[in-house]
């Protein structure tokens, strides 16, 4: 599944040069399953640009100072135009540390903005997923889940994690409140994606994920192999003519050596960030066809146990 950004989409090039192309799958060339975020990650990270109501958001485009005033309806709107096949409630992500009041506050408006989505979406070919905030709150969390829940949706989805948390905090929020959603619908970690957090997430009933790891760590000339993450302008990968990973059947690992990648990187070349995201995607989602591959087999505690143990 590809995630593409509401937020970035409404700024460049707009909703409606995406829908007049046909929607989002015809306008990428990407006929396999999509998913829009409502925007309200990126929204609520313009601390310093934006102001928040009981009615939306109101916050200065990054991109040309325009005022945007984004609401659920909104949200709504956009996702309905790009056209993918799965789409986010419009929530409010508290960061971390603002205080109980604050994380309360805004679990009851996401809430208020989650019925309000789902009086605007008029698309039933796309499915609404809702987002569980609650901060770090256990409490908070297991209430949302009951009123989310009581709305019958399609999905579910853990919000307001990986937003600066400790990593221990972030388990002990997925591990309690996964088990709480309902076992038939799709449930998803927003945010999520180091092979720790996705294993042990995983064990607790978690199904999808989304994360900017793979493409991040490529940005910055890194490659993940074997669950590590290799620091491709190494002097060490310099006269390696080997692939990156001589088991991976992607088109990087099939054509490239390691010490072309790490001339690329060097040269700054663009080609060198591509073939880096294609392995590390390819990585990626190959460890989770392995985890599917053991839960059937009915050996994923015993295969992956290294990943599973709590960090201390």
């Amino acid at each position: 599944m590809v995630l593409s950004n509401t937020y970035h989409l409404h700024l460049q090039p707009g909703e409606d040069i995406v829908k007049r192309a046909g929607g989002l799958h015809r306008f990428m060339g990407w006929s396999g399953p999509m998913l829009t975020d409502s925007g309200g990650f990126q929204v609520f990270s313009l601390s310093e640009m934006r102001s928040i109501t009981d009615e939306g958001v109101t916050f200065r485009s990054p991109r040309d100072g325009q005022m945007i005033h984004l609401t659920p309806e909104r949200s709504i709107q956009i996702q309905n135009a790009l056209g993918a096949d799965v789409i986010m409630a419009f929530d409010e992500c508290p960061p971390p540390g603002v205080g109980r009041d604050a994380v309360e506050k805004a679990t009851d408006r996401t809430y208020d903005w989650l019925k309000r989505c789902i009086q605007a979406h008029g698309r039933l070919d796309q499915a609404l997923f809702g987002i569980v905030q609650g901060g770090e709150y256990l409490d908070l969390r297991a209430e949302a889940v009951r009123m989310l829940t009581d709305l019958e949706l399609p999905g579910y989805a853990i919000g307001g994690v990986s937003v600066g948390e400790a990593p221990e905090v972030i388990d002990q929020v997925v591990q309690a409140t996964a088990p709480l959603l309902p076992q038939d619908k799709p449930r998803y970690l927003m945010g999520v994606g180091t092979y720790r957090e996705m294993v042990r997430a995983i064990a607790a009933g978690i199904d999808l994920f989304d994360c900017v790891i793979p493409t991040r760590l490529a940005r910055h000339g890194s490659a993940l192999v074997g669950g590590d993450r290799w620091n491709v302008k190494n002097a060490r990968f310099r006269e390696d003519f080997t692939p990156l990973d001589s088991s991976c059947s992607c088109y990087t690992c099939q054509n490239f050596t390691r010490a072309y990648l790490s001339h690329l990187l060097r040269a700054q070349e663009l080609l060198a960030y591509t073939l880096l995201s294609i392995h590390n995607i390819t990585e990626l989602v190959g460890f989770t066809q392995r985890i599917r591959a053991a839960i059937f087999k009915g050996t994923f505690e015993a295969e992956f146990a290294r990943w599973l143990a709590p960090t201390s």
